[in-house]
């Protein structure tokens, strides 16, 4: 577990006056996101059942917090890792049309996690989903989102320089394209984390796509589930954030796999077991909206823009007795 305390670095609110600042950065971040994606807030679910196949497998290796419900006929449940499969099945079932889509706050517990400046067991994030032509499916579309979602940001950032005078921008004006093939190759020799900081320390923010893709060198820059995002029209925001002196991730999003892509990646990955699921049977007879989305960190959103240097100092989640106390001593004040 690595824990990193900046020098010299105390929190630069108290407690109450930093719930304040998380409030007004959620409340005014959704309502523009919602406005500037065409969504429509609803509710979601706390936890899903295994069979149907609708939660999110993460890296493949995370096992999700589970449990037999009676009155299921002792049907095993799981709370959700994320909500990137059950999004695509609701646009469906609540018909919406194409370019129109929905958000939810998701709440989840990867118990798998391991807790250090920006990893929590708790989860909290926005899910989000648009529908789509199929004529979208392609990198100029994903680019376009994209940069919604980044004018969206660049919004709350001005915004709060109006709430908290002395604060200083911290986005630039472009977020920079970039590919995980072209990010090997610019730093070769660097892992994948490295590559992500070095680049954000250069161009501030980053789309780094093509997420799940094996690279030249053989290795892939990070794993993605195979049966949600296409890995071809994927990709993460990251950020440079100065209080860490290292990069963010904000959000991972992309282009949803359609019937050919989802059969090409669950074999790649050696997955095809997952046909069985009732989610991937209604993927495979073209049931569902072709659909793009992602989800936003609400916590990690908090943590950059009021630069805090844990992200226990914008949300309640476990931490474990020695990290509490480290901090304290350091004057970290956790949630």
């Amino acid at each position: 577990m690595k824990l990193v305390i900046p020098e010299d670095y105390k929190s630069n609110e108290d407690l109450y006056r930093t719930q304040v600042l998380i409030k007004e950065i959620k409340d005014y971040f959704q309502i523009n996101l919602a406005n500037n994606l065409n969504l429509k807030r609803v509710s979601a679910p706390l936890f899903v059942s295994t069979k149907s196949g609708l939660n999110d497998n993460l890296n493949g290796v995370e096992e999700p917090v589970s449990f037999n419900l009676k009155e299921a006929g002792n049907e095993r449940m799981e709370i959700v890792h994320s909500l990137a499969k059950w999004k695509r099945y609701a646009l469906m079932e609540y018909n919406f049309k194409s370019h129109e889509g929905l958000y939810t706050d998701m709440n989840a517990i990867r118990a798998a996690e391991e807790p250090d400046n920006t990893h929590s067991f708790y989860v909290d994030q926005w899910d989000w989903e648009l529908i789509i032509d199929k004529e979208d499916r392609t990198e100029a579309y994903l680019k376009h989102v994209v940069n919604i979602i980044y004018r969206t940001m660049k919004s709350l950032d001005e915004y709060l320089c109006g709430l908290i005078p002395t604060r200083s921008k911290l986005l630039k004006d472009q977020i920079r394209f970039i590919t995980s093939e072209e990010l090997l190759l610019k730093y070769p020799d660097k892992t994948p984390k490295e590559r992500e900081r070095l680049a954000t320390k250069e161009y501030g923010t980053i789309f780094l796509s093509q997420i799940g893709t094996i690279l030249s060198d053989g290795n892939k820059h990070d794993n993605r589930a195979p049966d949600y995002d296409d890995w071809l029209l994927n990709g993460d925001i990251i950020v440079y954030n100065p209080v860490l002196d290292d990069a963010l991730e904000l959000s991972s999003m992309g282009i949803r796999v359609d019937s050919k892509r989802l059969n090409e990646q669950l074999k790649q990955s050696d997955n095809l077991d997952r046909l069985k699921y009732d989610y991937h049977s209604l993927l495979l007879d073209d049931k569902l909206p072709q659909t793009v989305g992602g989800g936003i960190g609400q916590s990690r959103l908090c943590m950059f823009f009021l630069q805090k240097a844990h992200i226990g100092e914008v949300q309640v989640s476990y931490w474990p007795d020695d990290q509490r106390r480290t901090l304290a001593n350091k004057g970290i004040q956790l949630l």
